[in-house]
């Protein structure tokens, strides 16, 4: 089971990740800004990162926590 939510936590973090930089993409082409230094972009990248681990994290607690307590209310 341990294995199974960790490989679930992965796999949202990744695909929470990807939904992040596609929103962030999508909203910063209508603005045109000043480009960013290499600083920068991976202190923004690695805020994506945490933003999406932190998501994933709520989400496979909500997902496993919800399926545990259909498994204690059916008997």
């Amino acid at each position: 089971m341990v294995k199974a939510s960790v490989f679930l936590m992965l796999v949202l973090t990744v695909l929470v990740f990807m939904g992040l930089r596609w929103r962030e993409r999508r909203t910063t082409t209508a603005l045109p800004g000043p480009r960013l230094g290499w600083i920068a972009r991976q202190r923004a990248q690695a805020d994506r990162w945490v933003t999406a681990a932190a998501i994933a994290a709520v989400g496979t607690t909500v997902l496993l926590g919800g399926l545990h307590w259909l498994r204690v209310w059916q008997g």
